[in-house]
Parts: structure tokens; sequence; C-alpha cells
């Protein structure tokens, strides 16, 4: 976390980290080197796994802007340890994220785990390049992608990264995690309503028979 110490911490930061105790309680260093933090296995798989990440870029006025950009598992691919790269696909045409990216390459991305309550914070550079400028890199990339029409490649070189404590991320699930829970309440539901349908049918014979044949032995 050295690196996405010196980024994250500046000067404003460290007076309030100062203040209220922050830095000294937590142990945290208040400067890194100037090399890039590489990705390790453990963070190329967590990102792999992710179907979806959260994207902040500034603007020229210095507003912040967040969106949200999802896909299947693996769509955020780690080209290597210090590059990850997705295909960015056609949304609302505002492009609002990829205007700010000629102003100003700086990014943040929040990977986030909600089963298991894990984040995953990601200090970056972004760059926007066409389809034929990288072929190579442009088809590894769209082998697996969000669907819809590919405008352009989105090129991430990965400064530093950090994770987080699981402390106010709440624990969420979605449909696919659920799945095979739903998927056995289903079959016993299935079961249920068959047992049900035969029970029915056995009292039906019985009304029908009047009661007879459970009281002749013989029967």
């Amino acid at each position: 976390m050295r690196r996405y110490a010196q980024i994250a911490f500046t000067e404003a930061v460290r007076e309030v980290q100062a203040e209220e105790g922050g830095r000294r309680a937590a142990g945290r260093p208040a400067f890194g080197g100037e090399e890039p933090d590489p990705l390790g296995p453990h963070e190329a798989a967590f990102i792999a796994e992710r179907d979806g990440f959260y994207f902040a870029t500034a603007g020229e006025t210095g507003w912040p802007y967040v969106q949200f950009r999802g896909g299947p598992p693996g769509f955020v691919h780690v080209v290597d340890e210090g590059t990850l790269a997705y295909a960015d696909v056609r949304g609302n045409r505002q492009y609002i994220s990829n205007g700010n990216l000629r102003a100003n390459d700086r990014v943040s991305l929040f990977f986030m785990d909600y089963p298991a309550q894990t984040r995953l914070k990601v200090f970056g550079r972004a760059a926007v390049r066409s389809l034929d400028e990288e072929p190579a890199l442009a088809e590894r990339v769209c082998a697996r992608r969000t669907d819809g029409r590919v405008e352009r490649l989105v090129v991430i070189g990965v400064e530093a990264y950090s994770w987080n404590c699981a402390q106010h991320i709440p624990q969420r699930f979605t449909r696919a995690d659920l799945e095979p829970l739903l998927n056995e309440i289903r079959s016993l539901r299935s079961d249920k309503a068959a047992l049900e349908f035969e029970v029915a049918a056995l009292r039906k014979a019985l009304e029908a028979d009047g009661g007879r044949g459970a009281a002749d032995p013989a029967g």
C-alpha cells in the first residue's frame, strides 16, 4: 500500500490524520516508492472474477464523475501486472468519462465483492484507444466483454492499489450467487407438488371406494 498511500495521503489528508490520530492508529505509511505497484496473483484473480466496477474520473471543472461498468466476469482483462483493459461499448452517448480522460488521465477504480464484503481500490492512468490501434489487444479484450457495440478500448496503467477492510460494506447477493439455492427450493417445491398430487389421488380413490378397500382384510 506504500505507493497508494503516497498518492492518497496528501498534505491536507495527513493534517486531518494527525488531528484525528488516524495514521498513528492504523500505522499507515505516509510515503511510498515512485514506481507503480505491480498487481499480484491475488489481485489479478479478484479482478478477473468481478462482473462490474466503479470508475471515477475528474473533469476540467475539478468535479469528479463516477460511473458503473458491468459485464460478464473477466470482462476487465488483466493484461499484465501493471495493465488492465476492457472493451468500452456504446451507452447513453454522453461520453463524460471519455471526455474527462482527454484532459486528465488519472482514474480511480473500485472492485467490489459484496458477498465477501471485500473491496479493492486501484489508482491508475487511463488511455482510450481505437480498435485498430492495437489489433492483438482488441481481439483479446473483445473475446470476453460487455454486450453491445464496441466503440473503443480503455487501457489502464495501474499506479497503486489497496485492499479495504469489510467495515461498512453491506453484504449483498446477486441472482447468480443465489441461483444454486433457488434451484434447490424449486426442486423442493416440485417434489412437494408431486407428493400433494399423489395424496390427492389416493384420497379420491378412497372416497370412490367408500373406504371398503381399507376395511376388507382380504381386499
